[in-house]
């Protein structure tokens, strides 16, 4: 099972309201990077959800529930979109000033990358990012 990482503004698409839809496609990527790491998720795979712009901190964990499809948002063609699912809460937000900060961190695309809008983290940075947030609670 991989692991990922997805943006959304709070303003335009919260955690809150990714709790209350339970399932949602995830359209209007226009990166060919961020694209290119939509492709490679598989059925289960899990993503943590992050709120960029004003809060920049992770918030929630998601599933990849359908693979990767063309974005019925995208005139040109060229880009696809997966549905994901909410499955838990994290019990503390972890900022993006944390991310930066921490040593067994600084190598994840949301350090290097930060603008980037779906990136990937690998098991281990998974498993220190769930231990910075104390874990995970129930939806």
């Amino acid at each position: 099972m991989a692991h990922f990482l997805v943006k959304s503004e709070p303003f335009k698409y919260p955690w809150s309201r990714m709790v209350q839809d339970g399932t949602t496609f995830w359209d209007g990527v226009r990166n060919y990077q961020a694209s290119n790491n939509m492709k490679a998720m598989q059925l289960g795979d899990t993503g943590f959800f992050y709120h960029s712009n004003e809060e920049r901190a992770i918030v929630g964990i998601v599933e990849v529930v359908k693979l990767y499809y063309p974005d019925h948002t995208d005139e040109t063609g060229k880009f696809g979109m997966v549905d994901l699912k909410a499955v838990a809460g994290i019990k503390r937000p972890v900022t993006l000033t944390e991310v930066k900060a921490d040593p067994a961190l600084q190598h994840l695309q949301l350090a290097t990358h930060s603008r980037l809008s779906v990136s990937t983290v690998d098991d281990a940075a998974w498993a220190h990012i769930l231990k910075m947030a104390g874990g995970t609670v129930p939806l």
